[in-house]
């Protein structure tokens, strides 16, 4: 379709509108990565096997506070000597990363601590973040085109004018506030204290969902 062109009488502008909200998280992510090494190939694998299912039992007992549960990078390797010649191995090593996400925040602080008090066990986390489809993005949308709008009729009543009609209406981006790069905690404990450590208290971060538009309209030819 051909753009319409402005003209003396039927002039048009054009603006940007932008929406931007701080919202509380609705999803928290973790990642675990459980591990084993020795100088036995079985009984290394017999171990991560061991602590993997430790580890997702522990989540699942969590229940519907668990949105989702994955399996993701499984590594078994052998460790070669680091002197002599030939090929020889003294030991081996092995780890499974899992990823959980969390929709009730109330059970994280239990559940991370609970983990990373799991021999050999790593926690990474909690990365927050909002649901693919919250109505925080709608609501960013919605604001960005009331701002479209308002600094438009401001322009045209600057000229003593006033709009006529909408053009055209863009989508130029929206988006959601990423945290910093290795922004979560990680713990790991030695699983050797005879009491559980106590829960730790988590704080969620909100979360900057940004949207921006771009209009275009046609005004009535101002008096000039």
């Amino acid at each position: 379709m051909t753009q319409q062109q402005p003209t003396p009488e039927a002039p048009q502008v054009t603006v940007r509108g932008e929406g931007r909200l701080e919202v509380d998280p609705e999803l928290a992510r973790i990642g675990v990565s459980v591990r084993a090494r020795g100088t036995d190939r079985s009984s290394v694998l017999a171990a991560l096997t061991s602590r993997n299912a430790e580890a997702i039992a522990l989540v699942k007992s969590y229940g519907e506070a668990v949105a989702k549960l994955e399996t993701g990078a499984l590594s078994v390797s052998p460790e070669p000597t680091r002197h002599g010649r030939g090929e020889r191995v003294r030991g081996y090593q092995g780890w499974v990363h899992l990823s959980a996400e969390l929709t009730d925040f109330t059970a994280l602080g239990e559940l991370v601590t609970r983990l990373a008090d799991l021999e050999w066990t790593r926690v990474d986390g909690p990365w927050w973040a909002l649901r693919p489809d919250s109505p925080a993005y709608a609501e960013a949308r919605r604001q960005a085109v009331r701002e479209a709008v308002r600094r438009a009729r401001e322009y045209a009543e600057a000229l003593g004018s006033s709009l006529v009609a909408l053009l055209e209406l863009s989508d130029t981006g929206i988006g959601q506030g990423a945290p910093a790069p290795m922004g979560g905690m990680r713990m790991a404990f030695a699983a050797e204290s005879v009491e559980a450590p106590a829960p730790m208290e988590l704080e969620p971060q909100r979360q900057t969902v940004t949207a921006e538009v771009a209009a275009r309209f046609t005004m009535v030819p101002p008096a000039l």
